[in-house]
């Protein structure tokens, strides 16, 4: 892989997450920190219907609700950082949190997506960009059903890994599919 290849896929997360980040932010203001409330089942269910709803949309190629697919896979960012931060912090009924607290955990917890995608980038050669954004969404969903199979064992597992790489994997899967969605529109606007 190229250092022009990393380059490239630096920035295009970058700009992913950025996006997803603005979204989130601008929810928290809307709606403030209430969702601290879910326990993480409930935020694997919100993440399973998210993903189910956008395979709905890719098999029938039509919509009937006006949000997109796109609004969808930022959803599944967000609501998997929501996640993450709940595993870490718990399920609140107080759940009123500092912006700058908010924000420094969401970083914090991209951040480590953004990590992970480089390493495993660097071991698989960027083969993610070979795939279809219909993979990407039967892979979150495939992550979200081992999500739940692991909550219903009570967080055991023998051999696999946690809840939380698979919240991570799920980050860096929607994140694929926002900049491949991204591309296809760059590259209709130049045609």
């Amino acid at each position: 892989m190229s250092n022009l290849t990393k380059n490239k896929t630096a920035e295009q997360f970058k700009k992913a997450a950025e996006k997803c980040r603005k979204v989130f932010m601008t929810k928290n203001e809307d709606y403030g920190s209430a969702w601290r409330i879910l326990r993480t089942p409930s935020l694997t269910d919100q993440l399973f219907i998210k993903a189910s709803r956008i395979r709905t949309i890719e098999e029938k190629k039509s919509q009937k609700v006006a949000d997109g697919i796109e609004s969808e896979f930022i959803g599944i960012v967000n609501y998997s950082v929501m996640a993450l931060i709940q595993l870490e912090l718990g399920s609140r009924e107080d759940n009123e949190m500092e912006d700058e607290e908010l924000m420094r955990l969401y970083n914090d917890k991209i951040e480590e997506a953004y990590r992970l995608m480089q390493n495993k980038n660097h071991d698989y050669g960027e083969a993610w960009r070979d795939m279809r954004i219909s993979s990407f969404t039967d892979l979150i969903l495939m992550k979200l059903l081992r999500i739940k199979q692991i909550e219903d064992n009570s967080g055991q597992t023998l051999v696999s890994e946690g809840v939380d790489a698979n919240y991570y994997d799920i980050i860096n899967y929607a994140i694929f599919a926002l900049i491949k969605l991204d591309e296809n529109h760059e590259a209709t606007d130049h045609n």
